[in-house]
């Protein structure tokens, strides 16, 4: 029986224990009506709740097989938008906290891309020439584009097969919002760095001339990891001078000087993978977010591996640390009374457009 919502006010000042003490209690009165699902970049107050654990791809894919009534999120909005997608209609998604958003998401917009469109369409066939694909990263809206027009999302995991699609439908691509995977995935399938120029959208023409669209095979969205960004290659350098025979593992959306001078680069997956099957005694530096580095280093302690983190600069996703066990516990104590508080609903048009670039993406992984 529903009642009176719960303020979040009130938990505002509770301290962690108190907190996680909550949490258990409401997930028992819950029990198996509720799922939790956790992106390995969240704080470990919050992650060692998850019931699945993963990158964007592999959360996606749990989305459509759930049975729970409530699937809460432990991530940012796209994610939460992604899983009320593919979802089943009935079924309700949780985002602990609506702040925790995506600065990369937030540099490509549905206005903005268009615009893009409109331009493009000047100079070429948009839709007989390009392919629109959108990092998983972004709004629901721009995925519905990608549906629209022929499209397709990707995630980090998948990106060069799904940048093979895309180049089977039509002769280039526009990729956004993240330029650096674009670019990084563009360079593995041979293409010269000079056919990935930049668009951006907030030039006319993208700051492109005529001929360097046409002679584009990707053109790369001015966009970027605020975190990823922070990697330099100068962090290698010294890694390399401290630790001869160590290894460097990064994740593309770094820079492509960064993803160049690594030895390993892929998915946060793939680096969990990569690190936990690795020799014992090998030292690692790692180019990502520093939770997932900082549970990855604790995890490989008893293999005495040495796992370091990048930057001297502490590089935590902001938006992904605003889920907190004060937010967790007050989501969960509404659902149990029957509340439900910051519900993810992407609107009906919107998401069956989405879907259908969601669907190509996971028949091609």
């Amino acid at each position: 029986m529903q009642t009176a919502t719960i303020q979040f006010e009130k938990f505002q000042t509770a301290q962690d224990d108190d907190c996680q003490a909550r949490i258990l209690a409401a997930r028992k009165k819950l029990g198996k009506r509720l799922v939790i699902l956790g992106h390995h970049y969240q704080h470990e107050s919050v992650y060692r709740h998850a019931d699945f654990s993963g990158d964007s791809l592999k959360l996606s894919k749990y989305c459509d097989s759930l049975d729970a009534e409530y699937i809460v999120f432990l991530g940012v909005h796209f994610m939460a938008e992604v899983a009320d997608i593919l979802s089943r209609p009935e079924q309700i998604v949780v985002l602990p906290d609506l702040a925790a958003g995506c600065s990369m998401a937030d540099m490509a917009n549905l206005a903005k891309v268009e615009r893009s469109y409109r331009e493009l369409s000047k100079v070429l066939d948009f839709d007989q020439t390009i392919t629109p694909v959108t990092y998983i990263n972004s709004a629901a809206d721009l995925k519905a584009f990608c549906g629209e027009h022929g499209g397709i999302v990707c995630t980090s995991t998948n990106a060069p097969k799904i940048l093979e699609w895309g180049f089977s439908q039509r002769e280039k691509i526009l990729f956004f919002p993240d330029q650096h995977l674009g670019r990084w995935s563009g360079y593995k399938m041979g293409i010269p760095l000079e056919q990935m120029p930049v668009w951006d959208p907030d030039l006319p023409m993208g700051g492109l001339t005529e001929q360097q669209i046409r002679d584009a095979k990707i053109l790369l969205w001015k966009g970027h990891c605020s975190v990823h960004q922070m990697f330099r290659k100068q962090n290698i350098d010294q890694f390399r001078a401290q630790h001869p025979d160590g290894k460097v593992i990064s994740h593309p959306e770094t820079a492509f000087e960064v993803c160049i001078n690594s030895d390993y680069v892929g998915s946060t997956e793939y680096i969990l993978r990569t690190v936990s099957e690795a020799e014992p005694g090998t030292k690692w530096l790692v180019g990502t977010e520093l939770n997932l580095v900082t549970r990855l280093a604790e995890e490989m302690k008893p293999q005495n591996k040495l796992v370091q983190f990048m930057s001297h600069v502490v590089c935590e996703c902001s938006t992904m640390a605003r889920i907190d066990p004060q937010h967790l516990a007050w989501c969960l104590e509404n659902l149990a009374e029957g509340n439900v508080v910051n519900q993810i609903k992407v609107p009906e048009h919107e998401a069956k457009l989405a879907k259908l670039s969601l669907d190509r993406m996971l028949a091609v992984s």
